[in-house]
């Protein structure tokens, strides 16, 4: 492995110094002359459900166990989180949340009552992560909590008094309670969402019908400071948009968007690692799809929120395969390979170009479903290539957006094209920030830089590349996709010069 890559760095710097027709040209223009908005840290979110093995084995494994752990916490996750940097997580759910009912999951874990996982797996969950325990796990990574409130077999009562639980200082029934249970101060819980999916799991509901239960249950919700959020469009459903936007604008800071890249269909997903280059390229095809359902979402909200007050969150989105074999089908487990890599890194620079009205996202979901940044089997972990994109990406937390102009050939499969190169900039503390997508599996991309408005002295790099396209790291093995430093980028005469490995994403960052 390290032999051939070494032939490959060699070849690729070769080629930068003298290039040829084999690479393909691309320019790119970061306006740091023209600074947008602030890309929310939010867009880095994440997302746990009570689904397989995200939570119980994956988070949180209790404090008797010989998994190492604080507090019932598995320190080797716990340490790659925080590495991490990540922002925020969701919880309950998901279809979870709309049969979850919170007071099951406060007290002493001996007391709390047993319910069967309706939706995933049909097992029984003891109740014994709940409120006391995800906030816990949010304080020990550094993340904000996000909670989905259950409105599908949830009512507006039990919904105020678990924000009120969750959030009151002042004397009460609700923050008694909670003082019994073993916490004196509130949370500083700022994300609250009214149902998930209220079109579908959460209830099959019209969006004329949701959006009265939305502004019902937002009344009640009375904290200081909480962002309230609404079920939005399931993929291209823009009549549930406009619906939402035009009959609850004024009682919301963020509408929900969800779409996940399925390469086939539904009854057929395909393997998360047995895979042919149509099916690469199809899978990335669909990725890409986001910046449309982004666009035209926002063109609607724009009508009825001209000043982007209302935040559209795509709290899930991600790669959905066909379960690893021999594994339960209601567990959604799947590896991810350096296909999955692309497909962050690509949604990742769409969510950033749309910082002005992108407040935040959640991969789906953190560990051991679907497209997972961790894996977990008993002690051992396992870091997939998209943990390593989301380490790479954090440079764009709270960074001020840079328009980008950006020039490339085709990537073309079977008469069908993309663009072959996807990007996105930041600048943050005097660093510009540029993070660059190759999705030709076969090409390198030779790429030529201006920055107007930014003078840079310094520059470096990180790349997450592979040899193959379906390569993944798993247990017991070596990795094959990891985080490296990008030798592959040279600054001379003011101008900047990288190339672009075969499917890869690449990292660049120019220092005053």
């Amino acid at each position: 492995m390290k032999k051939t890559l070494c032939i490959q760095t060699a070849i690729i710097l070769s080629l930068m110094a003298f290039p040829l027709a084999g690479i393909a040209q691309t320019k790119v223009v970061v306006h740091a002359d023209a600074p947008g908005a602030k890309i929310d840290k939010a867009i880095y979110g994440h997302f746990a459900e009570h689904l397989g093995h995200c939570i119980y084995g994956g988070i949180y494994v209790g404090e008797n166990s010989d998994i190492p752990n604080i507090k019932g916490f598995r320190t080797d996750v716990v340490t790659a989180l925080k590495d991490l940097s990540v922002p925020l997580v969701r919880w309950p759910g998901g279809c979870f949340a709309d049969t979850y009912h919170w007071m099951d999951g406060i007290g002493p874990k001996s007391g709390r009552p047993s319910i069967i996982n309706v939706h995933w797996g049909g097992v029984t969950e003891d109740n014994s992560f709940g409120t006391h325990e995800f906030l816990d796990f949010c304080e020990l990574i550094g993340a904000d909590a996000y909670v989905n409130l259950n409105v599908g077999s949830g009512t507006v009562r039990e919904a105020a008094e678990w924000v009120e639980y969750v959030t009151s200082s002042n004397e009460s029934p609700m923050t008694n309670l909670r003082k019994k249970n073993g916490r004196e101060k509130p949370w500083n819980v700022k994300y609250w969402a009214v149902g998930n999916e209220t079109w579908g799991c959460g209830g099959n509901m019209r969006p004329e019908y949701y959006a009265d239960i939305y502004r019902n249950y937002a009344s009640f919700m009375r904290a200081p400071g909480i962002y309230k959020i609404a079920s939005g469009a399931n993929v291209e459903d823009y009549k549930w948009t406009e619906v939402m936007m035009r009959e609850a604008t004024r009682m919301m800071n963020g509408l929900s968007l969800h779409y996940y890249t399925v390469p086939f269909n539904w009854g057929n997903k395909g393997s998360a690692t047995d895979f042919n280059e149509s099916v690469w390229f199809t899978t990335l095809q669909k990725t890409l799809k986001m910046d449309t359902l982004v666009t035209k979402h926002s063109a609607i909200m724009d009508k009825y929120d001209p000043k982007k007050k209302v935040g559209l969150l795509v709290d899930e989105w991600g790669t959905w395969y066909n379960v690893e074999p021999g594994t339960n089908p209601g567990f959604l487990y799947q590896q991810s390979t350096m296909r999955d890599a692309l497909v962050a890194g690509i949604n990742l620079n769409i969510f950033n170009n749309h910082a002005d009205r992108v407040r935040m996202s959640n991969i789906a979901q953190m560990i051991n479903v679907l497209q997972s940044v961790i894996l977990t089997k008993e002690k051992e972990m396992v870091l997939t290539p998209t943990y390593y994109v989301f380490k790479m990406y954090k440079v764009h937390q709270d960074a001020t957006m840079l328009p980008v102009d950006l020039k490339c050939d085709k990537y073309t499969l079977d008469s069908q094209s993309v663009d072959a190169v996807n990007c996105s900039a930041s600048v943050k503390e005097g660093v510009l920030s540029i993070t660059l997508c190759n999705l030709d599996p076969n090409k390198s991309q030779q790429v030529s830089f201006e920055l107007p408005g930014f003078n840079g002295t310094k520059v470096t790099g990180k790349v997450v590349t592979a040899d193959k396209m379906n390569a993944y790291n798993d247990f017991g093995k070596k990795d094959e996709v990891s985080l490296a430093d990008f030798k592959n980028v040279k600054f001379t005469n003011g101008k900047i010069e990288a190339v672009l490995p075969s499917k890869s994403v690449v990292l660049i960052q120019v220092r005053n």
